[in-house]
């Protein structure tokens, strides 16, 4: 039943506009957001590193991200506590073992209205910016980068510093 849902077309692509009465912000491209560039956790850190870097740096998450540039997921600080805790990790083990692998993704170019869309179900939602890359023997491939984190916060100071009513 997911084709009938209007919000989750939006979210995935396929429908780009459900709303008649738009709010101002509706068509502003994600990346006037100006978001901070991510702190990125490779997935070899562990539990008890990626808690002291996320603490240190004031963190609440952060995505966890290979070597290679593939997006892995997303790493939060009450998560990674409360599966240490519980016993299903050690402060010992990688970071992937608490690591989120349900995320949404959302380029620079996509609208605000789109990212409202995502944040109704998402607590976040990771920005990606797609990079063209060459190899030495000329191949192309198409890269995504990590831009950023984007909650559901940072669109409402975003459209209460704005506001343009």
């Amino acid at each position: 039943s997911k084709f009938v849902n209007d919000k989750w077309m939006i979210k995935n692509g396929y429908l780009n506009d459900i709303q008649e009465h738009k709010p101002w912000w509706w068509n502003i491209k994600v990346q006037k957001l100006n978001l901070s560039a991510p702190l990125i956790l490779l997935p070899e850190v562990s539990c008890q590193k990626a808690i002291e870097i996320l603490q240190e740096k004031g963190y609440d998450q952060a995505p966890v991200v290979a070597e290679s540039g593939l997006i892995l997921g997303m790493v939060t600080l009450s998560n990674t506590l409360t599966s240490v805790l519980a016993g299903n990790a050690e402060f010992s083990d990688p970071v992937t073992k608490v690591t989120y692998d349900q995320f949404s993704k959302i380029g620079l170019e996509d609208s605000l209205g789109k990212l409202s869309c995502i944040l109704e179900n998402d607590h976040f939602a990771i920005v990606v910016h797609e990079q063209m890359q060459f190899s030495g023997n000329g191949s192309s491939f198409m890269k995504q980068m990590v831009f950023g984190v984007v909650t559901a916060m940072d669109l409402l100071t975003f459209v209460s510093r704005n506001d343009k009513k």
